[in-house]
């Protein structure tokens, strides 16, 4: 399971009420090409359900309507995806479904099924948790050459050190860079 988490160069993934305002665009054709292909490895996205609420699901979806050329955002509605959580009981977003069960247990079962890889968007509660289980493979930190003075950061409630092994790292014309690391194994 891969996540692929924007942040600031502070570790921030949102404001402190979730705003992502402070991410840049400037997008690049390698980065977009770097994208393009983080997704296209996966055939399942995972998101909590303030995400989800919060205006991702939407926002893609307006965003394919708007421009249906665009690959990144027909991938992320056409791709089935997963919406964790204990309080909805139907989803109300096309191509998704509800987890509502034991978060190991759930991720544990889609591993098991053939295809692809799973991605994980977020938000930063969802990954929290999902870092706390020890369920993401690889992780994909997007860098934006920004800084907040006071926001949410996934590893706020990690319970104990965790280790990386760098795989790659990349700085992008357009001023993003990319820090990907596996959890390492001691």
């Amino acid at each position: 399971m891969k996540l692929q988490m924007q942040m600031t160069i502070n570790g921030y993934v949102a404001g402190p009420n979730g705003e992502n305002d402070w991410m840049t665009w400037n997008p690049d054709p390698e980065f977009l090409a770097f994208l393009n292909s983080l997704i296209d490895s996966s055939d399942t996205m995972l998101l909590g359900r303030k995400l989800a609420a919060d205006g991702f699901i939407k926002f893609w979806e307006d965003a394919y309507v708007k421009n249906p050329d665009t690959p990144f955002a027909r991938q992320i509605v056409t791709m089935p995806k997963i919406v964790f959580t204990k309080t909805l009981d139907k989803s109300t977003w096309n191509n998704t479904t509800l987890a509502k069960g034991n978060l190991a247990e759930e991720v544990a079962n889609l591993k098991k099924q053939n295809g692809k890889d799973i991605i994980v968007f977020g938000g930063a509660d969802f990954v929290s948790s999902l870092i706390n289980e020890g369920l993401i493979d690889e992780y994909h930190f997007i860098v934006n050459p920004t800084a907040i003075s006071n926001g949410m950061t996934i590893f706020k409630s990690v319970d104990s050190m965790r280790k990386f092994t760098p795989i790659h790292s990349k700085l992008y014309p357009g001023g993003k860079t990319v820090l990907s690391y596996k959890p390492k194994k001691d």
